[in-house]
């Protein structure tokens, strides 16, 4: 019975597969009525495809400044967010001179899906998402010479980014803000799964489609801003075609092979890691940063993990900590004389503050 329970939600699964349309990216999303103007579109932002081979087409975005731009900053969002949960972030990076992109992977926010239903968080592997961010950072980006490039990945968005980097992306820092990493390596497929194809697009044990019910990231316990708690699930709420909801076999799977390897090849990482944390970091977070041959941790006591959506005093430090990192390269790059081990001039920018 079990058996052929599971066969006829596969075959409803892969059947949705071939709705014309239903599985393609999204650009121009609606505004929700109920947000702030700092959680708005930022002014002149943009938005762009990238495709690699026959994978989802991936969406992103970029706001940059009236000059040219002091660094080039990729955003890579966590699990079930979407660029536009960023967007309060991108306005105080682009306000310091950096010209900011953020990148959604295959299969969540606005990108083109693997299978349907949307909301189901599925990919076959992380790797496209890797080879996604190369293609937008030496085909669409192609920073010049003397403009820094950092990749800012949250999350498991922190996998992709390593990912890239083991695989040969040239940037200037890699910045992970609470960096997720599987539990475990990946358990072998067998019996039924292993003689089934298609069998890992199944939602994983407990999963419900989207609703809006959802308690949000406040009702998580990821923040303790109440309305920054509660910008993803507007956004989704205002366009169904960004709703995230739980994850499937396959992409637990992914998530858990991507994590072994990210350790396992993280001495091929030239440039230097940074890990932002909530507390200190866990035992394979501690395992990844000694892999790394340049790697430091700064926590943030007190702090929940969805660092970029924190209250004030958290999100300050997090974000003064990103201007530090990246204005000790600009000055470095502008004066190769710099002693880099002093802070540069953004260290000392005020951070803005934003009541609630």
């Amino acid at each position: 019975m079990a058996r052929a329970r599971y066969a006829a939600l596969l075959f409803l699964l892969l059947a949705a597969c071939n709705r014309e349309g239903a599985t393609g990216p999204f650009a121009e999303s609606r505004t929700p009525a109920d947000l702030g103007p700092r959680f708005l579109t930022p002014e002149g932002w943009a938005w762009g495809y990238v495709q690699v081979g026959d994978k989802p087409p991936q969406r992103y975005g970029v706001a940059s400044t009236w000059r040219a731009p002091r660094a080039h900053l990729v955003i890579l969002p966590g699990y079930g967010e979407s660029a536009e949960t960023w967007f309060e972030t991108v306005r105080v990076l682009t306000r310091q001179g950096y010209t900011v992109w953020v990148l959604d992977r295959a299969g969540q926010g606005g990108s083109g899906r693997y299978a349907l239903p949307r909301d189901l968080g599925y990919a076959p592997s992380f790797d496209p998402d890797a080879a996604a961010l190369t293609s937008l950072v030496r085909v669409v980006i192609r920073p010049q010479p003397g403009t820094p490039l950092f990749v800012i990945g949250a999350s498991d968005g922190a996998i992709v980014a390593l990912r890239a980097a083991e695989r040969g992306l040239g940037t200037d820092g890699l910045i992970l803000s609470s960096p997720r990493l599987a539990s475990s390596a990946p358990e072998p497929v067998k019996g039924l799964a292993a003689r089934i194809p298609g069998l890992d697009r199944l939602p994983d044990r407990g999963w419900r489609s989207w609703s809006r019910d959802d308690p949000g990231d406040f009702g998580r316990g990821l923040t303790h801003d109440l309305w920054r708690g509660g910008v993803t699930k507007a956004w989704q709420t205002a366009n169904p075609d960004l709703r995230m909801s739980g994850p499937s076999l396959g992409w637990r799977r992914a998530f858990a092979k991507a994590s072994s390897a990210a350790i396992e090849e993280a001495p091929r990482v030239a440039a230097p890691v940074t890990l932002l944390t909530a507390g200190p970091p866990d035992s394979r977070l501690t395992a990844l940063c000694k892999a790394l041959s340049d790697c430091r941790v700064v926590p943030i006591p007190g702090a929940r993990p969805a660092l970029h959506l924190e209250a004030d005093p958290w999100r300050r430090a997090w974000l003064a900590t990103i201007s530090t990192l990246v204005g000790r390269k600009v000055d470095l790059v502008r004066d190769p004389q710099v002693d880099d081990s002093t802070e540069g001039s953004e260290a000392s920018d005020e951070i803005p503050h934003v009541a609630p």
